[in-house]
């Protein structure tokens, strides 16, 4: 009996002796991103599993949140549970101002393969993902401006094959489309608005290539008074729209649904209705939105897009890094374009893409006169935003000339505030050109 105790008692120790003997597995690094994207989270989905399979010291998790994205993030970053990675959907200057991100130029100048893939340097736009020498996020691509998605169909039984150029002819069409839609069961509309932004996805773009633009980069002040035409346009076309402004999703089912035959939005659209809402039942095309007149004389708007931001609470940011390189690196995003969820912004991935794949991104490829516009300062106002302001108007909610008078006050009177107390500097352009709203020199004044 002894024995055979002894012989046990050494088995354990000498399996105790090999257990400690082999190294514990290390802890991933968990690194949390939070997104307020949605259109691509299938692909982000697949590609994170696929990290997280091929990598033993760093897992990604991603969370996906549409909701007050800005302040759920501020108040976790108060609250010490904020994730470690952003989506670029912030304003950067409150952030940069709250202490909350991390100035990524010491990482990115120490990798020569991320600049050659993401162009860093040359997508420095000042106030919208740089401030000064510092770069806190770098996009992947672009979001093209607003285009017009409409039904063929619908067009054609009103006796129209595309979108006219200006904005009186559009308007008719949509009337004329309205009128004989009235035969249809169900009725179908012209046009349709969505309640989140609706100013933002079609008048305000049209104004846009107009050369109208709510700030006066000339003189350094902000100034609506050129929108009041467009204002009156609004006015005549909700009065033929689809008559419930829901939100931004339920109007892409609706327009897929066939429900109305305008619909405006930009470059995300082409894989939303490829595969969020798909649209089966008709053939839909991609056309410019119309000018004032007819002429361009005015740049529309891109927005760079697909960046990601360091939160200053991460904890591991070497780690957080390396999911930001994941991320943008060339594998990552070859797929990520061809997949038509974002255009691309560099030409080096231009290139390497291969554009057969596109799909209905192709539609919305850039045209010759969209551009960056200057971040405009971000001001303390009081009250209602330019948007909701100017969609009260066009709803009738308030007047048109008293909507404007009061934007060019309180907007100005919030900017001079805020300029006398330092708390920004007043942005002046004296060559502006409303072509080539990046061209120009920027002046930074303190008065």
């Amino acid at each position: 009996m002894k024995k055979a105790m002894s012989l046990a008692l050494a088995c354990m120790m000498a399996m105790l002796m090999v257990l400690t003997a082999v190294p514990a597995l290390a802890e991933k690094t968990v690194v949390t991103y939070w997104s307020n994207d949605r259109h691509d989270e299938v692909y982000m989905t697949a590609m994170i599993d696929k990290f997280n399979a091929e990598h033993d010291d760093i897992e990604i998790n991603m969370v996906i949140m549409t909701d007050d994205f800005e302040n759920s993030i501020l108040l976790a970053y108060d609250g010490g549970t904020a994730p470690d990675l952003v989506g670029q959907s912030i304003t950067l200057k409150n952030f940069v101002d709250y202490g909350a991100v991390v100035d990524l130029r010491p990482y990115i100048e120490a990798d020569e393969e991320y600049q050659k893939v993401n162009d860093p340097f040359n997508h420095a736009y000042e106030g919208l993902n740089s401030i000064g020498d510092a770069i806190y996020w770098v996009p992947s691509g672009m979001r093209s401006g607003v285009r017009i998605e409409y039904n063929k169909a619908l067009l054609a039984a009103s006796g129209f094959d595309g979108i006219p150029a200006s904005l009186p002819e559009y308007i008719e069409m949509a009337k004329k489309i309205t009128e004989d839609g009235k035969a249809n069961n169900p009725v179908t509309y012209g046009i349709g608005f969505t309640s989140s932004s609706p100013f933002e996805r079609q008048l305000e773009m049209m104004a846009q290539v107009s050369g109208v633009f709510y700030y006066d980069y000339v003189n350094g002040k902000f100034d609506f008074s050129g929108y009041k035409p467009f204002l009156e346009a609004g006015r005549e076309l909700v009065a033929v729209a689809y008559p419930d402004q829901q939100g931004v999703d339920n109007m892409r089912a609706q327009f897929a649904a066939g429900s109305f035959a305008l619909w405006g939005n930009a470059s995300q659209e082409a894989g939303v209705f490829t595969n969020q809402f798909p649209i089966d039942a008709f053939e839909w095309g991609v056309a410019p939105v119309p000018s004032l007149d007819g002429e361009v004389k005015g740049a529309l708007q891109v927005n760079p897009n697909k960046g990601y931001v360091m939160l200053s609470s991460a904890k591991n940011k070497d780690a957080a890094w390396e999911v930001i390189k994941y991320f943008q690196s060339e594998e990552f995003l070859k797929g990520y374009l061809e997949g038509g969820y974002t255009l691309p912004i560099t030409s080096y991935m231009d290139q390497i893409i291969d554009k057969s794949k596109l799909g209905r991104m192709a539609d919305f490829s850039l045209l010759d006169y969209e551009s960056v516009y200057p971040a405009v300062p971000t001001i303390n106002l009081i009250g209602d935003d330019y948007r909701t302001t100017l969609w009260n108007a066009i709803m009738g909610h308030i007047g048109i000339d008293e909507a404007i008078e009061d934007l060019n006050t309180r907007y100005n009177a919030a900017y001079d505030e805020d300029i006398s107390l330092g708390f920004i500097q007043r942005l002046v352009i004296a060559d502006y050109n409303p072509l080539q709203p990046s061209a120009g020199t920027v002046t930074w004044l303190d008065k």
